[in-house]
């Protein structure tokens, strides 16, 4: 593809919202700070694993069976404390002027989540963002987490567009990666993880943080 795309299809966990509140819940539960990477990366493989053979279990199911392997001190109740931190996720400062930028351009903008619709509008809203953003979409709405093509696929249909002319935006490679082999034009902030992994196809354009990436993309 060439050209600016009509859409851009944003991840949330992590390239929007930083996890911050979730640890500091964990660490005021007196848990080692690696709690969350290892907590976060297990959920994340657990959850991988289920997609390569046919299984699906939401976000919060997925974390708290995490929590109960890398935190077993933690009772019910606290581990409950843990996942509501998710709904205080703080917004990263690259994500308003990388929004207004694609609104100037009039450029649509979604969000693509292995979270849920419910939570990603409850932080849109809390941070004055809802108003720049055209939909939340959810891999709950098909059964199957990212990086799998059928959640980039279904994000096309819900904007009604080729994927030759959406562009998916995150900081994970193993994200942008899916999205890539989904046909759609991608996007990599590398502020998480510095370096992209080569075992995974380049983005088509990547900065140090989201307002460089759509810099880029605007550029094309």
């Amino acid at each position: 593809m060439t050209g600016r795309p009509d859409a851009v299809v944003f991840d949330v966990v992590e390239t929007l919202f930083g996890l911050q509140p979730v640890a500091d819940t964990l660490t005021g539960f007196a848990l080692d700070e690696s709690t969350l990477p290892m907590s976060f990366t297990r959920m994340l493989r657990d959850a991988f694993a289920l997609g390569c053979t046919g299984g699906y279990r939401p976000f919060a199911e997925v974390f708290d069976a995490s929590l109960m392997v890398v935190a077993p001190a933690l009772d019910d109740a606290q581990r409950r404390t843990v996942l509501s931190a998710f709904g205080s996720l703080t917004v990263h400062p690259d994500v308003r002027p990388a929004f207004e930028r694609l609104r100037s351009a009039r450029i649509r903008i979604a969000t693509l989540t292995n979270g849920s619709a419910t939570n990603t509008e409850r932080l849109l809203e809390r941070h004055g963002l809802a108003e720049l953003v055209e939909m939340t979409i959810s891999v709950d709405e098909v059964k199957v987490w990212k990086p799998r093509p059928e959640p980039y696929r279904h994000a096309l249909v819900r904007l009604g567009l080729p994927a030759d002319r959406v562009a998916m935006v995150a900081v994970h490679a193993w994200d942008v990666h899916g999205a890539r082999a989904a046909g759609l034009l991608t996007g990599w902030a590398s502020r998480l993880e510095r370096v992209h992994a080569a075992v995974f196809d380049p983005p088509d354009v990547q900065g140090a943080d989201l307002v460089e990436v759509i810099d880029a993309l605007l550029a094309r």
